[in-house]
């Protein structure tokens, strides 16, 4: 061996026990979890009478899509027969403004907390993660008390500001603690320049967030848009988002249960979540890296 050749140890085997033994374990965790999704396509492309046979794992005789279209548009949910569309137009309206301000809300509280001298910051931020723990049932009652009181109960900005409320502590962790990885020499430098918190905030660290930012977004479009419970006790029949809706097309049948109408159902409420993880969940994992995690 020459001096310029660098030493090369044994190539290890490529599939050795232990490698085997977690593809293994991967494929049959995969199957384990997609098996329940597989029935569900399979049944929303059947007709009733092939549901009828019993044979829940076999293929569509037929490339049948009435029963999407059916609970998309004309499923009924309660008295009103026009599909769960209108929860998705719900579900819209109350995802984005829930979203963009507790998101907002957390960036700025983790803001202050980890890099402005707050007093008492730590007994502050201890009981907004106090919070956090609590059952969403304990705090029902006392905000269906005070929404009452407000005039807002059963409205639009009544789930948002719910939504709101319960989202801004875990907005709060997430972004304290990536602001307090970041380089405190950065944060100095600004106000050494002269900056005040407003200015250092969207010059110099909302730049720097966008990893958590995409995080976060991940984090409330799914816990919002899945929400069940909040969304029917302070969203109002006028107001009621997908979830409710669907509870509403599986409950709500009389006679023979359509069960291909309500896998379709669920399925295109589950739709929105999923879409968002496969499209941007390589940046949730590297959101998770960047400081997801520390403190």
């Amino acid at each position: 061996m020459s001096a310029l050749e660098t030493p090369r140890g044994r190539k290890p085997s490529r599939l050795t026990p232990g490698r085997i033994g977690l593809y293994v374990f991967l494929v049959v965790a995969a199957a384990f979890f997609l098996l329940p999704a597989v029935v569900m396509v399979l049944t929303s492309l059947k007709t009733m009478d092939e549901i009828r046979l019993g044979q829940i794992f076999a293929l569509p005789q037929a490339f049948d899509l009435t029963a999407w279209s059916t609970a998309w548009s004309s499923a009924c949910t309660g008295l009103a027969c026009n599909g769960i569309s209108v929860g998705f137009l719900n579900s819209v309206k109350i995802l984005i403004p829930s979203v963009v301000i507790s998101i907002a809300a957390g960036a700025i509280n983790g803001y202050a907390l980890s890099l402005w001298n707050v007093r008492y910051a730590n007994l502050l931020f201890g009981i907004l993660l106090v919070g956090a723990f609590i059952p969403y049932q304990v705090f029902i009652y006392p905000l269906v008390r005070i929404s009452s009181l407000a005039n807002i109960f059963q409205t639009l900005p009544c789930i948002v500001i719910v939504h709101t409320i319960f989202g801004m502590p875990l907005m709060t962790l997430i972004f304290r603690n990536y602001y307090a990885s970041l380089p405190a020499e950065l944060f100095k430098a600004a106000r050494v320049d002269g900056g005040g918190f407003w200015q250092i905030f969207f010059h110099v660290i909302l730049p720097m967030s966008t990893p958590m930012l995409i995080v976060a977004a991940i984090l409330q479009v799914t816990g919002i848009w899945n929400d069940f419970i909040l969304g029917l006790t302070f969203a109002g029949g006028a107001n009621s988002p997908m979830t409710v809706q669907l509870n509403n097309i599986v409950n709500s049948t009389t006679g023979e249960r359509a069960y291909n109408v309500n896998m379709a159902a669920t399925l295109l409420t589950a739709s929105v979540p999923l879409i968002v993880y496969f499209v941007s969940g390589r940046w949730f994992v590297r959101g998770i890296a960047a400081g997801a995690v520390k403190g």
